[in-house]
């Protein structure tokens, strides 16, 4: 992060209709931000900038007061805010943000308050550590873009007609959903007002296998992995003893297979498919078991993956879920790691399908010893970083946030298993009130916003 960032609280106040443009801070405040006091000031909020008069007033020095009129000029509620301060001295602007907006297709307005589904506790966590860092946050739909969101205040959710964000959060939970007409329409929108736009979209299993699989030093990391073809089916069945069959768009474990070979060239297999569970089994012949899954995977995009025999914790499938975030310098890092254990009779750990969580050394503890563990650990979070970097580095649009599956051999080799361009925001153990995951996505939004200033100043 090039620029230096100060914190100010906007504080409204009732002033007459001819000094709605007056600004009012302490003369400590505007030689600090390098300020002339006798002239005029642009404000920008979002993507909005407005002419203000500096008053010199007996004031805090972290506090600026803005008429009521003021504010409603940049659709801001009337009550005090906090934000983060970046005086643009070429155009004598004091830019205010970040104004950070989360987009999401999980709005529900009930008799008890607006609710946002499985992301709602996440929501508040942002808007908490918004309000405590400096920045506003608010929650829309794309359908409403530009003409209503919703804001905390006092703990209830509140429509209104807010400032166009200086960065956009999406957390879009249907794939099918972002290739809309609809959606492409607001995508457009939001590139023409450049804004800021990240977890731009939903990445499929091949594309990600594809940019991994070009880097030779992850290759052996990685399940060997093909596109679903009969002649693949059959070659893979043959050489591995278990596969897994995904949807290349699917998540939270649905539609998959997972394929044993038994003696005598038989073979079973388990889904994950509400539709076939009830006909799972075997054992099966190669051609008979063919028969009986290319009916459900249809004109779907599948791959075929290794399987890889894998720690287990008290008899139940093991992962490991890393989370890895970009920081203000471009660079990744770490910012939470849990083990999934599955279910009971799952084959597949996420929390969806029944999963729990717990933390990765204890996990790890039972299966090896102490040094082994953090020796695990250690070479889990570096594959990570080292795929988060490898697909920012090779993938279209921003990418924010990953959440990296690896899953452990035997031998105590990490193995990288799936990564997720948006990631379920229950993967940490909650012990704080804003978690580090959330404390990054804040950080990151408000380099995107500020960067974004200052280029435009550049320009």
């Amino acid at each position: 992060m090039s620029f230096s960032l100060t914190s100010i609280l906007i504080v409204p106040k009732k002033l007459t209709d001819k000094d709605k443009n007056v600004i009012q801070m302490s003369a400590q405040l505007c030689k600090q931000l390098q300020l002339n006091q006798h002239s005029e000031l642009n404000i920008s909020i979002g993507r909005k900038t407005i002419p203000a008069i500096i008053q010199i007033e007996d004031l805090p020095d972290y506090m600026i007061y803005f008429s009521e009129g003021f504010m409603e000029s940049f659709y801001l509620p009337i009550h005090p805010i906090k934000f983060q301060a970046m005086v643009l001295p070429e155009y004598q602007t004091l830019k205010l943000g970040p104004v950070a907006a989360l987009l999401t297709d999980s709005i529900e307005n009930k008799n008890t308050g607006t609710k946002f589904r499985s992301i709602h506790l996440f929501c508040e966590e942002l808007q908490q550590g918004f309000s405590e860092n400096g920045g506003f946050f608010y929650v829309f739909s794309y359908k409403q873009f530009l003409s209503q969101g919703y804001y905390c205040h006092a703990g209830t959710w509140t429509a209104a007609q807010l400032p166009v964000p200086d960065v956009i959060y999406n957390r879009i939970h249907s794939r099918a959903r972002e290739y809309k007409k609809d959606f492409k329409h607001f995508r457009e929108k939001v590139t023409k007002l450049l804004i800021p736009f990240f977890n731009d979209r939903f990445l499929s299993k091949w594309e990600v296998y594809e940019h991994l699989k070009s880097e030779k030093n992850l290759d052996s990391f990685l399940p060997e992995t093909k596109l679903f073809s009969k002649d693949h089916f059959y070659d893979l069945a043959q050489k591995h003893h278990t596969l897994f069959l995904k949807p290349i768009h699917g998540s939270q474990g649905r539609n998959i297979f997972k394929v044993t070979r038994a003696p005598d060239s038989l073979y079973t297999f388990e889904t994950s498919l509400k539709t076939l569970a009830a006909n799972q089994g075997g054992p099966f012949s190669l051609d008979e078991l063919y028969q009986r899954i290319k009916p459900f995977i249809h004109e779907r995009i599948y791959i075929i993956q290794q399987g890889i025999p894998l720690l287990s914790y008290q008899s139940s499938l093991m992962d490991f879920r890393v989370l890895c975030h970009q920081n203000s310098d471009n660079d990744w890092r770490v910012t939470s790691t849990v083990a999934r254990i599955a279910a009971n009779q799952e084959f597949v750990s996420n929390l969806a399908r029944g999963g729990t969580l717990t933390r990765p050394l204890n996990a790890l503890r039972t299966c090896i010893s102490d040094n082994k563990s953090l020796e695990v650990l250690a070479q889990m979070k570096e594959l990570a970083l080292e795929t988060a970097s490898i697909l920012n580095r090779n993938s279209q649009g921003i990418i924010g946030e990953l959440g990296i599956d690896i899953g452990v051999d035997q031998d105590g080799k990490p193995w990288l298993i799936e990564v997720n361009s948006k990631p379920s925001k229950n993967f940490e153990d909650g012990l704080t009130k804003i978690r580090p995951s959330a404390k990054a996505i804040i950080q990151f939004c408000t380099i995107l916003a500020f960067d974004t200033a200052v280029i435009k100043e550049e320009i």
